[in-house]
């Protein structure tokens, strides 16, 4: 596995803190006979929720505590299966996107990273907020299913403070459609299609994605969504 041009957002963001906290929180997961992968058992951990409330902007409540504790989550269980990384060249996307059924390249293993060409996916994370570019995404698998949990990055840049996440989760959604019958990924962006640019409709893209990227064909019936 070839390592990335660019920077991660666990590069950018967490890779201090993770050799500092990770090893504690690990240690007292598996002395509590805890599987990480359990979102709801990892959130009880003294040691995790003692991380998020540092990490908590001053006003950060409701869907935005929500969000960073699925960021630390996602980041943690990247770290403990050793930073596996893939990063995307632009023919490989495309390829990606136009069929499901194409997976051109190692794809990502759950938990991982997937890092995309970047500025080539747009979305609105929030809604209203102006459109950014999506850096990649966190996946992995929900414990007791064959469902994924995907965290999208959005805005990740050198010189800013902090970026976007979303995050999706959930069965793979059989035959996946715009209600406008415009196709998956199809850019929302004026001159968007000009420029060679996709874009996210909602959070069933990005669950969409996720699956693609993870090489996940999903329930029989979701075989050959396009």
């Amino acid at each position: 596995m070839s390592r990335p041009a660019r920077l991660t957002p666990f590069a950018l963001a967490f890779a201090d803190l993770a050799a500092e906290r990770f090893p504690g929180i690990r240690s007292a997961l598996t002395e509590q006979g805890i599987d990480p992968a359990d979102r709801d058992a990892f959130l009880m951990n003294r040691e995790v929720v003692s991380l998020i409330r540092e990490l908590r902007p001053d006003e950060g409540v409701g869907e935005e505590i929500g969000q960073l504790a699925a960021l630390v989550h996602h980041v943690f269980l990247y770290w403990a299966a050793g930073a596996p990384t893939v990063e995307l060249q632009a023919d490989q996307l495309d390829a990606l996107l136009g069929d499901s059924a194409i997976v051109p390249f190692a794809t990502v293993r759950a938990p991982g990273y997937a890092q995309l060409p970047p500025r080539r996916i747009w979305a609105e994370p929030l809604r209203g907020s102006p459109h950014e570019p999506l850096d990649g995404c966190f996946i992995h698998a929900v414990v007791g299913s064959g469902d994924l949990r995907v965290l999208g990055v959005f805005g990740l840049h050198p010189d800013r403070q902090g970026f976007t996440v979303v995050e999706v989760a959930g069965p793979r959604v059989p035959m996946l459609a715009r209600p406008d019958g415009s196709a998956l990924f199809a850019p929302l962006l004026p001159g968007g299609a000009a420029a060679g640019l996709k874009s996210l409709a909602g959070g069933e893209e990005l669950l969409e994605l996720g699956y693609r990227l993870s090489g996940r064909a999903g329930t029989p019936e979701d075989r050959g969504t396009a």
